[in-house]
């Protein structure tokens, strides 16, 4: 099945759509620009959702869900907010068909535009903050924490399966606080959450960082990020927090009165990530083979496949099998007994190998006899004989050794893709010719930023939030810098 995929160094771009396809994680859509998303990858991404969801819960937070339609009004109430987005937009003007008296079929009736145009969700900063003016009267309605799970639609001109699609799933948080040390806290607070899960979870080591003031969020005060690298170098921005400051309440007038009795205006914040991790996921660790899936993720983490000749065999693996799979089922591990006839053990390893199930479990006649089944790790490829005594237990501690071997080769790669620069000519050199993160020197400036990136294709992923002070030069136009910041071009 392998064979099936364009090989990485031939053309990355190309592997990755091939393997999104052959893994049967997404396919193109009758839609220009949507995607449908397969059963086994929405299973990826339920479980990225429950993780995240239980995270979201133990900090407080809650769940709801607000209109996929915003009236067109909304938009321009925040000015720097519907500049970011009006070239994303999809607009509603009319709410019924009719058949068309020429015989041509279904047109558009005239007679029924709408009063106000109502645009598709692209994020829901305005319908909830209008819908929080209703909420709010003094602090004991504070802090509201809520987060809906919900799709989005921006209107994108040149889309890729999962990583930039004109409809996408996603969360995204908005609270409400009576202070802004409030609310920076949880920004921050959650932009963590976000690393603690793509590092432990999807096991992508990121960087925390804050947004230059161009790479901001339209209608942020701050914006922060993680960032992570794929295999090819290229950077993928994997989640984002924002401080709103006071913008979105002064727009919508939500106020609160104070403990004094004095009215104010309620500072805010949002939080997302989206479908878009999925495609960080196949970048940063899968291969030529297909994909390579972290354990704590796997819809399935181990997959058994039998090997017969006959009924009688078939028979006899199937009762000890059941066994098997129950003890592993009873610590928590995910199973799967593939022991369909009508393909050969080696196909089904081929298929398992392309969709990434950590570990494999190959049983015959004479693993019975002798107690023993072979085992097959994805990560590695490498295979070793097991006892069936205590399988369970085994198999358990083998689960986390590939967790963490997934994490650290990323790491590693990582490391070894991230340079300093102090000089235009080094800054082109690194990126022409190794790719990965760049730790230079910046000047400070929008002018100057924008400048980087027409003449590099590379952009300001974000400034490291352990960033030591280093003074320095920036490496475009030679004013002071007071410290680097991470460059990198991205997808």
């Amino acid at each position: 099945m392998s064979e099936q995929l364009t090989s990485r160094e031939e053309n990355y771009s190309q592997w990755y759509q091939d393997l999104v396809m052959k893994a049967d994680l997404a396919e193109h859509s009758a839609v220009r620009g949507c995607m449908v998303i397969k059963p086994y990858g929405y299973a990826i991404w339920e479980k990225m959702q429950q993780e995240l969801d239980r995270r979201f819960k133990e900090t407080g937070h809650v769940n709801a869900y607000f209109p996929l339609f915003i009236p067109k009004s909304f938009f321009s109430k925040e000015a720097s907010h519907v500049d970011g987005f009006a070239k994303e937009c999809a607009v509603v003007t009319h709410y019924r068909l009719k058949n068309d008296p020429d015989g041509k079929g279904i047109i558009v009736d005239e007679d029924a535009k709408l009063e106000e145009e109502l645009i598709v969700r692209p994020t829901s900063e305005t319908i909830i903050w209008n819908t929080y003016r209703g909420w709010i009267e003094s602090y004991r309605d504070l802090p509201i924490l809520v987060n809906q799970w919900a799709n989005v639609v921006r209107w994108e001109m040149k889309t890729r399966l999962f990583l930039r699609t004109a409809e996408f799933l996603w969360q995204e948080g908005h609270t409400a606080h009576a202070t802004a040390e409030e609310a920076v806290e949880e920004t921050i607070k959650m932009l963590n959450v976000y690393a603690d899960f793509a590092e432990n979870i999807l096991a992508i080591p990121v960087i925390k960082g804050m947004k230059s003031p161009n790479e901001r969020f339209a209608g942020a005060l701050d914006t922060y990020c993680i960032e992570a690298m794929m295999q090819d170098g290229k950077a993928l921005q994997a989640g984002t927090s924002h401080f709103l400051g006071q913008n979105f309440a002064k727009a919508f007038d939500v106020k609160y009165t104070n403990r004094e009795g004095k009215q104010e205006f309620v500072w805010a914040t949002s939080w997302g990530v989206s479908t878009r991790l999925m495609g960080a996921l196949i970048m940063s660790h899968s291969d030529n083979d297909g994909l390579v899936l972290p354990p704590r993720l796997a819809p399935i983490q181990v997959v058994i496949v039998p090997i017969f000749k006959n009924d009688e065999q078939l028979n006899a693996i199937n009762e000890k099998v059941a066994e098997l799979k129950k003890s592993l089922e009873k610590r928590g591990i995910s199973v799967k007994y593939d022991n369909r006839d009508t393909h050969k053990p080696g196909w089904k390893f081929a298929e398992y190998e392309l969709k990434g199930v950590p570990v494999r479990i190959a049983i015959g006649p004479r693993d019975l006899e002798n107690g023993t089944v072979e085992v097959a790790r994805r990560d590695t490829k490498e295979k070793a004989v097991y006892q069936m005594t205590d399988l369970h237990l085994k198999i358990e501690h083998l689960l986390e050794q590939i967790q963490d071997n997934i994490y650290r080769k990323a790491l590693d790669l990582r490391e070894e893709k991230t340079n300093r620069a102090d000089s235009w000519d080094e800054f082109i050199d690194i990126l022409d010719n190794k790719g990965g993160f760049v730790y230079a020197h910046w000047d400070g400036s929008t002018e100057t930023e924008e400048k980087i990136k027409e003449l590099s294709k590379a952009t300001i992923r974000c400034i490291p939030m352990d960033n030591p002070e280093e003074e320095g030069q920036c490496i475009l136009t030679g004013n002071p810098s007071g410290q680097r910041v991470l460059f990198a071009r991205a997808y």
